[in-house]
Formats: C-alpha cells, structure tokens, sequence
C-alpha cells in the first residue's frame, strides 16, 4: 500500500510530562539530547487542533544526536486529565507527528478507516512553522497522530 495517507515523512514524538522542568533535565542529561528552544502556548489554536478543553501548555523541543526530534508537552490541567493517555494532555500520553502533503486527503483517508480527527486542521499562528497546517486524529487505545502539511515554498 503505496501512498495510502499521503505520508511523507515522521516528523517527531510528543510526549506529555507532569512537569516539563524535570523532563528536560532527564532528556538532556540522562539521554543526552540538546534543547533546543522553549515556548508556551494555549488558547483556541490549541484546542481547535487538539480537542484539549482549556488548553495551556509549556512545550520543550529537544533533539538526539541524529536530528530527531522530541516534544515534550506540560499542559497545566495534565494531572486533572489522569495519568491513563486517554486524551492529547494526559500524563504519559504521546502522539506520532506525519508530515503529510495534503492534511485533507490523509484525515479523510483514516477517518474512513474508522480513525476520528479531534479537531480541526489549522495553519500554526507564529513561530518557525507559521503557516504550517495541523491536525490530531485518534484511534484505537486512543493512540493520537498528529498530521502536519508544510506551507508550500
């Protein structure tokens, strides 16, 4: 199956964390990745892409001597939210970040295959992606996918 969601590349890992502070310290010191930058963000972007209610959240981005990236994500409901990842801001929760060359096209195709979009697709604000289209879907063991289309260049 050649093309099937239109994939084209993974472009990181996201992990919520209970506290971003001690997640940086483990990822950089014990595992010897480097941060690269931090921000934090909320609002109705972020629950329009997330489905996360109230979403409020300090963000860390470190990398791995290879170049791959790692998110690490402090939403501050994440303990209200429960440890079981159920949802994009539960404590231990993780999503798979695709680029993807049309976010439409790929939320349609795993919505047919009974995968569900919990918001909507929308173009990041600011920042070294503006412009960038997101999206979450979920399915089973509410694993979450996180669909990214690049603005064209």
């Amino acid at each position: 199956m050649t093309d099937a969601a239109n994939v084209i590349a993974v472009d990181h890992t996201g992990f919520a964390v209970s506290s971003l502070d001690e997640a940086v310290r483990f990822w950089t010191g014990a595992l010897g990745f480097t941060l690269e930058r931090q921000s934090e963000m909320g609002g109705d972007f972020l629950h329009q892409v997330t489905g996360v209610d109230d979403p409020k959240v300090r963000t860390a981005i470190v990398k791995a001597q290879d170049g791959y990236v790692v998110e690490l994500l402090e939403y501050s409901n994440g303990l209200q939210n429960g440890t079981v990842p159920s949802g994009a801001g539960s404590i231990g929760a993780a999503h798979l970040a695709l680029t993807v060359k049309d976010i439409h096209v790929a939320i349609a195709r795993v919505e047919a295959a009974g995968w569900k979009a919990k918001g909507n697709p929308l173009p990041i604000p600011g920042g070294p992606r503006k412009g960038t289209l997101v999206a979450y879907v979920s399915g089973p063991d509410h694993i979450t996918i996180e669909f990214m289309q690049p603005t064209a260049r």
